[in-house]
């Protein structure tokens, strides 16, 4: 089942049953318009914590907090009808305990009607995730590069490469053994992803993780070209909107510092216009 055949909205046990069928498609949603769009096309809206840099101008993930992702999840929730949402938990809603961190994906489930949450973190994370699934909050689980710990990795580099590997291939096997029903890998080495997809028995969704996951997904600001702050070696432009917005907003600024917009088309008469007689 995919998103554009659905007849009901996705639900984790539907992600989960695709492990090794048709490739899961994931794009990124903040607002009900983008929700909208990615409805038709895609298999799960992901309300990323990546909103604080994309929309908020933050220069990490780790300034978000509980209230923007729920108001940001709520605004995707109200635009979609067959795709799943999934909302991010932000940095320091769950790593303080299994209890902090089912209190506050209850909230986030409750206050946006999404069905599904996403954690970061692998071995060390898994008693959360198993807290979690086992009182009703579907899990996908992150690994690989997990941006909220940037500071500690130093940096959005590339996790699994060498010596790293067997560590990538542990927190993979715990968070699925965990309960969660999929996996993003991020930034994780192709060949180390594929190693990964054969082992699980649960969908892994790759962003920068080569072609042989079982989905992938990106940031749909990073894909249509909007947001060129930060462009990964990863990202596809599918097209260039900022440079079109540009254009349009330039041409505009054009049309009113000539006094050409607006023309008379764009105004109302001070008097109703006469009907024609009979």
């Amino acid at each position: 089942m995919s998103a554009t055949s659905a007849l009901r909205p996705v639900l984790p046990p539907d992600i989960r049953a695709r492990k090794g069928q048709a490739p899961l498609v994931v794009l990124t949603a903040y607002t009900t318009p983008v929700a909208r769009l990615v409805d038709p096309h895609c298999d799960i809206a992901l309300v990323g914590d990546s909103v604080g840099m994309v929309l908020h101008g933050m220069p990490s993930t780790l300034g978000v907090t509980m209230e923007m992702m729920i108001l940001h999840g709520r605004s995707v929730v109200r635009g979609l009808s067959r795709a799943m949402a999934v909302i991010d938990m932000p940095f320091g809603s769950y790593e303080e305990s299994p209890q902090q961190a089912y209190r506050n994906a209850a909230r986030l489930m409750a206050e946006t009607g999404a069905p599904a949450v996403k954690l970061e973190g692998g071995a060390h994370m898994a008693e959360t995730i198993a807290f979690l699934t086992k009182r009703g909050v579907p899990v996908m689980a992150h690994i690989g590069l997990t941006p909220q710990s940037v500071n500690t990795l130093g940096g959005y580099k590339v996790v699994g490469r060498e010596g790293e590997a067997e560590a990538v291939v542990e927190d993979a096997r715990a968070v699925e053994a965990a309960g969660a029903f999929s996996v993003v890998l991020e930034k994780v080495p192709v060949g180390l992803s594929a190693r990964i997809t054969q082992i699980l028995s649960i969908p892994t969704i790759g962003i920068g993780a080569g072609v042989h996951c079982d989905g992938q997904v990106l940031v749909v600001d990073d894909m249509l070209g909007l947001f060129t702050e930060f462009r990964p070696k990863f990202v596809k432009r599918y097209a260039e909107l900022g440079q079109a917005a540009d254009q349009a907003i330039a041409a505009y600024a054009a049309e009113v510092r000539a006094r050409a917009f607006p023309a008379d088309e764009h105004g109302f008469a001070d008097v109703l216009p006469t009907k024609d007689k009979p």
